[in-house]
């Protein structure tokens, strides 16, 4: 067997274990909400989220996996090598962070390996001083505003859903409520999976 194959079974190797390491330290967030409150079994539940972030790839396209992949950094610099130094970054990150318990983006942590990896090969290749000409801004602008984006943007959704919600259900008897919510969870579950794959899983 030749080096080149070696280090491609390697690499795949490596992606589906980040793959792994992102579906516990990510995907787990779509379905906390059905597990908790008893609408689906853990395993069930698992399941669920897998077809829908499966099923985004299909669904919303690739967008996502062409900006990172020829819009963050010069190709010219990208071997098989700054790839996988790029996923080991990130599996060590998102290691990290799982075991300190704080909540990160697994994608994040891709874009930024992949990048310090392309970065320190220029380094090598061309020295320290021209190492950062690599880095394609105008890839990066839009993953550096969003990191601050999201949030606000989640929070003031999130409230405008929850006053309407209790604007909507007012008038309502718990149960029926109740019954009507753990119906939607599915769906919501299955939405934000969706999102996940159709976003940080590509």
């Amino acid at each position: 067997m030749n080096t080149g194959l070696i280090l491609v079974i390697v690499t795949c190797v490596v992606a589906l274990a980040f793959d792994f390491i992102n579906g516990f330290h990510d995907a787990a967030n779509s379905i906390a909400t059905v597990v908790s409150t008893r609408v689906l079994s853990p395993k069930l539940a698992v399941v669920w989220a897998a077809f829908f972030n499966f099923a985004a790839a299909f669904l919303l396209g690739t967008a996502v996996a062409k900006t990172i992949g020829k819009g963050m950094v010069d190709l010219n610099v990208v071997t098989q090598y700054v790839v996988l130094a790029g996923l080991l970054g990130a599996i060590t990150w998102d290691l990290l962070t799982w075991w300190w318990g704080m909540p990160t983006s697994s994608s994040h942590a891709l874009i930024g390996g992949y990048a310090g990896a392309a970065v320190a090969r220029s380094a090598i290749l061309h020295g320290w001083r021209t190492s950062l000409s690599v880095i394609l801004p105008g890839g990066w602008t839009k993953t550096i505003l969003f990191i601050f984006v999201a949030p606000v943007l989640g929070f003031v959704l999130g409230f405008t859903f929850m006053v309407a919600s209790y604007w909507i259900f007012r008038n309502q008897a718990p149960r029926q409520v109740d019954t009507w919510f753990r119906k939607l969870q599915l769906l919501s579950a299955a939405a934000y999976s969706l999102g996940h794959g159709g976003n940080d899983a590509q």
